[in-house]
């Protein structure tokens, strides 16, 4: 889980120039590290300002901080506000510590533009998931707003974006408000602190805190941008009693922290997460769960970086703090500090500690399809496979088999890490959430498009996204290696059976959609979710042997005081060793 690869790439910060690396087989969501990280907006926003040219008009409204103005588009009538920041640049003497609130402006504040995106690595042109964005800097801590003509008390979804804690921004062209705004919803996209700079943990800087805290700095974003949201959205025609996360990826693990967070409490009422995950992770101080604290994996960073306190760490050249998170496996991460995370997700939601809102949750069928690093390497024929399992699995191999019996090793071990990592958490949160009284909303993307296929991607990960967001054909905001949904009458009804079905959520907390089946609650009773595929369709009891091995795995995990990551799955326990190495 700590080794890193060292990439040819790199990503600037002003006239420096720095390595960037990846994690090679650790980081869970990590493709979004590669996503959306190239620097394509100013062609972009050069080819938007002019089209929009002829037809925009320039609203204003004041905010606390001051006014604003936006672009309302006379096509959709709906009213852009970008860029606006909800707390003061990160930089210098306030990099790593929690953010302070914006300051006011004088004059009216041109919001026609994305904010920067917080820094990250580059991207390889090759990626699936490449795709344009605003260009990088610390000073990133904007967010953006679409509200339609006439909002007055409509209800908002704020939107996390993902990118594996690494990588990302709420400027990529995918996640474009105009269609969910269209809805009668205002929506809003957030920026947070990423890697290095948005979760390291180090003795010195807990020491400089109140409640000797430090990493989780993102999470602590995410939440200032919720008060943000609370305290001016009425401005744009939101309602701040009705807001609801929503997040896709580590969006979507965001959404789970928020939810298990007791300083987020109050300031969100929904909760959507797609393709979260829920694994284990370090404790501040102390170690635990078979892992070295937070702060002595940032204090060996450190260490090796040779930045001996934290004044040493804020003067510290980027690259060198980089090249040290290289050689150390150092990996952003959610912290369990006691205060913004108490204990483990997953132990904070078996306990009922969690926020009591209602959830739509979900994952997709082909997940690992695009991120093949994720899993191990399948064996090469049904009888390994079998054998395989039988070593390693001991008393558990019958229960295992019976769910992934192996005619196809690969398909086998694909399914089996997906279930224990994306489909453990999504069925997880709703059961958990339905089990305090919760309403709880169940679904499973299996759609997939001829190009998809084409290219053994069927249903992977994040192609959910172009459906919620409207961004089907050819002019869709995807970036040019994703595999596009097809502009036809089953994909434009899909879409508007899906962006229905999320907003109608956001709007009174029950999924629904014209001329699509009602989407039925998930219960202890009655174990309901939605098949997306070519058409919704309403079922019962999505795999149920594979989350009840996920299930018992992770709670003899959380007995044990062991972790677990990306043991899961056909990975879940390690091979024994043969009798003829036992003695070497």
């Amino acid at each position: 889980m700590s080794e890193y690869l060292l990439s040819d790439q790199t990503w600037r910060t002003g006239t420096s120039r720095a390595v960037v690396y990846f994690p090679s087989q650790a980081f869970i969501g990590a493709r979004h590290a590669i996503r959306r990280l190239a620097c394509l907006s100013l062609a972009v926003t050069a080819a938007v300002g002019s089209a929009l040219g002829a037809t925009e008009a320039r609203p204003e409204l004041r905010i606390r901080a001051g006014i604003v103005q936006g672009v309302t588009d006379a096509t959709s009538g709906v009213a852009v506000y970008k860029g606006i920041p909800f707390a003061r640049p990160p930089t210098g003497e306030l990099r790593w510590r929690p953010p302070v609130p914006a300051p006011a402006w004088e004059g009216v504040r041109d919001a026609r533009e994305f904010g920067h995106a917080c820094l990250q690595p580059s991207a390889q042109p090759t990626s699936l998931y490449y795709g344009g964005m605003a260009s990088m800097s610390e000073d990133c801590l904007t967010l953006n707003v679409w509200t339609p003509g006439g909002a007055h008390k409509l209800p908002v979804m704020v939107w996390i974006h993902g990118g594996a804690l690494l990588g990302g921004s709420s400027s990529e062209p995918l996640y474009d408000g105009v269609k969910i705004a269209q809805r009668g919803v205002v929506f809003v996209s957030i920026n947070y602190r990423l890697g290095l700079l948005g979760y390291l943990a180090h003795p010195a800087l807990s020491a400089e805190s109140p409640q000797h805290l430090s990493g989780n700095y993102g999470l602590l974003d995410q939440i200032e941008g919720l008060r943000w949201v609370h305290d001016n959205i009425a401005a744009f025609g939101g309602d701040p009693k009705h807001v609801t996360i929503a997040g896709e990826s580590a969006g979507a693990l965001s959404v789970i922290e928020l939810l298990a967070s007791p300083p987020a409490r109050g300031l969100f009422v929904r909760a959507i997460s797609q393709s979260g995950y829920m694994p284990s992770y370090r404790a501040l101080h102390e170690e635990a769960f078979g892992l070295p604290s937070a702060e002595a994996a940032g204090a060996a960073l450190a260490t090796t970086a040779g930045a001996s306190d934290a004044a040493a760490l804020r003067k510290a050249d980027l690259v060198a703090l980089f090249q040290a998170g290289l050689k150390t496996g150092w990996q952003p991460e959610p912290v369990i500090d006691g205060v913004l995370l108490v204990r483990q997700l997953a132990d904070t939601f078996a306990r009922g500690e969690q926020a009591k809102v209602p959830v739509l949750a979900g994952f997709n069928e082909g997940e690992i399809r695009s991120l093949l690093y994720l899993m191990p390497s399948a064996p090469d024929s049904p009888s390994a496979y079998v054998a395989d399992v039988r070593r390693r699995f001991g008393a558990q191999a019958a229960q295992f088999l019976a769910v992934y019996p192996g005619a196809d090793p690969k398909a086998d071990v694909m399914a089996s890490i997906r279930d224990g990592l994306y489909g453990f958490a999504a069925q997880y949160l709703v059961r958990q959430q339905a089990a305090v009284g919760q309403p709880a909303y169940l679904y499973f993307f299996r759609h997939s498009t001829p190009a998809e296929r084409a290219r053994d991607l069927a249903a992977f990960h994040a192609s959910e996204l172009p459906y919620v967001f409207g961004q089907v054909g050819e002019s869709a905001a995807l970036g040019p290696n994703w595999p596009r949904p097809p502009l036809t009458a089953a994909e434009s009804q899909l879409s508007d059976a899906m962006r229905s079905y999320w907003t109608s959520f956001v709007r009174d907390g029950v999924p629904k959609a014209s001329g699509a089946p009602p989407w039925p609650r998930f219960t202890a009773r009655q174990h309901a979710y939605l098949d997306l595929d070519d058409r919704p369709s309403a079922r019962r009891d999505l795999q149920p042997g594979a989350f009840s091995f996920a299930d018992a795995l992770v709670a003899e995990r959380l007995r044990q005081g062991r972790g677990w990551r990306l043991d899961i799955g056909f990975s879940a326990f390690p091979a024994p060793p043969r009798p003829d190495e036992q003695h070497q």
